[in-house]
């Protein structure tokens, strides 16, 4: 029986932390920055906790 593959899309976007804790960058943060307020790109930078209700989902996908 074949290795079962992790969602690709997915790989490139969550991280897993040391304790298992799913990580991932925030949207918005692409392309017309110009137009944002820089309070906003403030906010939406670094990473944040995947919500509650997709880490099930995201963990199938990611095979775990």
């Amino acid at each position: 029986m074949p290795k079962n593959k992790s969602h690709s899309g997915i790989r490139k976007r969550v991280r897993i932390t040391g304790k298992g804790k799913l990580r991932r960058e925030m949207a918005g943060t692409r392309h017309n920055l110009e137009k944002k307020p820089s309070t906003l790109t403030r906010r939406l930078a670094g990473t944040t906790e995947v919500a509650p209700a997709d880490v099930r989902r995201v963990k199938k996908l990611l095979g775990r």
